[in-house]
């Protein structure tokens, strides 16, 4: 998602699509009533480290994991890149597709949870994470999706919050406990991953500015090694789980640029 929160008047009698979803209700729900309650949640711009870090990749295949209203996938598809954008909020998947005609890309957007997407294995050349909001599980199914989608040869970018992972539940019942950060993803990497970066920095916030919510980022950015294909060397062993069960069959929702 992007991570800047756009103000604006709340937003009346939204559908939501909920025809295929994949994924937990009670998940879809949260997140489509929180989108409701406003007419726009994000900025409508992409993250700056996403920006700084894709420049010089060849566009290709890219993931965008926890897309949101779709300000990083209409960028990446706008610089020639094929996105596949997932989502868990059908309210937030409308409106992103809107601003992809409005922009005139196409997109493929997936209505579902990272972990119960049907997502074709080790077949992204870019798999972007910003600051998504990925559920703990015992089997780190959620870390383990990630790495298993990048191709050989691929980069998995994951950006978060900089010191959330260390803060205490709040009154509101947000515990940081509950979802993945960075360092869960950085253990499970082995030697057929190359890491890139894996840093603390300033954040940028996507106008350029200083960031609303936080003043720093942690970034990781590991890139598969080649040879290092589906069922080879993804991911480190951990509490005798092997990688997600991935299904054959794969068609996104497709929404076709504006004539």
């Amino acid at each position: 998602m992007t991570d800047d929160i756009a103000a604006g008047s709340p937003a009346y009698d939204i559908p939501s699509p909920t025809d295929g979803y994949a994924g937990d209700p009670a998940v879809r729900a949260e997140w489509d009533d929180r989108y409701a309650d406003r007419r726009q949640l994000w900025s409508g711009r992409p993250n700056g480290a996403l920006v700084a870090e894709v420049a010089g990749l060849t566009p290709g295949r890219v993931l965008d994991v926890g897309c949101g209203e779709g300000a990083d996938a209409v960028w990446l598809a706008g610089g020639g890149w094929d996105v596949t954008a997932i989502e868990v909020s059908g309210v937030a998947l409308e409106r992103a597709a809107g601003h992809a005609r409005d922009a005139g890309v196409a997109v493929h957007w997936v209505h579902a949870e990272l972990t119960g997407a049907a997502l074709p294995p080790a077949s992204f050349d870019l798999v972007s994470a910003q600051y998504p909001a990925l559920l703990r599980t015992p089997d780190a199914a959620a870390e383990r999706a990630l790495l298993a989608a990048v191709a050989p040869g691929g980069v998995l970018l994951l950006v978060h919050h900089a010191g959330m992972d260390t803060q205490p539940a709040d009154e509101g019942g947000f515990d940081p406990a509950d979802y993945v950060w960075p360092s869960m993803v950085a253990d499970l990497l082995d030697d057929g991953w190359e890491v890139q970066v894996n840093e603390r920095r300033p954040r940028e916030a996507p106008d350029g500015g200083a960031g609303a919510h936080h003043t720093d980022d942690v970034v990781l950015r590991a890139r598969r090694k080649q040879g290092n294909g589906e069922g080879s060397g993804t991911a480190k062993a951990g509490n005798g789980e092997g990688l997600p069960r991935v299904m054959s069959s794969w068609e996104p929702f497709v929404v076709p640029p504006a004539r």
